[in-house]
């Protein structure tokens, strides 16, 4: 049975909260970027709004395509060309509508990226928000029920993050043992300062600036990237599983397209 797509954008909107990100809060617009047929029955979420990502679900029929990363960021889109156009052209040909949310899926309680990157590590309910961003405090921090040792905590960050492989860098240059852990998802390294302020003995995101190895020396903090895409599966996959529960009627899968960045 099919499920009016205002109904389901107006249910994303509301549960990840997005009056909170509006204007210059965020570095895209947030909710539905391109519009497509006004009745659904199939969904698929992913992290970006890829060529690939998107070809895959025109094969699987979607109707709505719900991502983190959409198409369009800061001013909008200047130009419709190269993979912009074609991007598009996959969308608007096949009557799919695009669906983004950024702050919002890195920042939600229950739902973000922050959040199930804290749970995949096995980090405990008692967490704490810090370092803002846009003026929203995005980073979220917590602690093991026991402290570990240095090469204890990355050796979880690879088992929970990276499918068992060690993080693609590492500075140690934190204490011997953690007992606070500060992360946020994604390009968040210029959060680095605020977590080191905050308390944290490491800080895990995704993607790092190149200034980041020197600053975490010079903070004495150890600083991990696990990958941008590594971290941000998170929260599509979870929007995934609360659209089933909300939608039962609609056909909702998430798509990995794994990058290694």
């Amino acid at each position: 049975m099919t499920v009016h797509l205002k109904d389901v954008m107006s249910f994303l909107d509301t549960t990840l909260e997005v009056e909170r990100f509006t204007g210059s809060r965020d570095y895209a617009p947030n909710g539905l970027q391109v519009e497509g047929a006004p009745e659904i029955d199939t969904i698929v979420t992913g992290v970006s709004a890829s060529q690939a990502l998107l070809e895959r679900a025109v094969e699987l029929g979607a109707d709505l395509v719900v991502v983190h990363h959409g198409l369009i960021w800061g001013g909008g889109i200047g130009r419709v060309t190269g993979p912009t156009a074609q991007r598009l052209k996959l969308l608007l040909a096949n009557d799919i509508s695009l669906a983004a949310y950024h702050l919002p899926l890195d920042k939600h309680a229950r739902l973000g990226n922050n959040t199930g990157l804290a749970d995949a590590l096995g980090l405990g309910l008692a967490r704490e928000a810090f370092g803002d961003v846009r003026g929203t405090p995005l980073g979220l921090s917590g602690s093991w029920q026991a402290p570990l040792t240095r090469d204890e905590a990355i050796g979880r960050i690879g088992a929970g993050v990276c499918g068992g492989a060690a993080p693609r860098f590492v500075f140690p240059y934190g204490p011997e043992v953690v007992r606070k852990v500060g992360l946020c998802t994604g390009a968040a390294s210029d959060l680095l300062e605020a977590a080191a302020q905050h308390g944290c003995d490491l800080y895990l995101t995704g993607e790092l600036a190149e200034r980041a190895g020197e600053l975490a020396r010079e903070l004495q903090i150890t600083l991990v990237a696990a990958g941008h895409y590594a971290t941000e599966v998170f929260g599509p996959r979870r929007v995934a599983d609360e659209l089933r529960q909300r939608f039962p009627s609609l056909t909702v899968q998430f798509v990995p397209v794994p990058v290694p960045l």
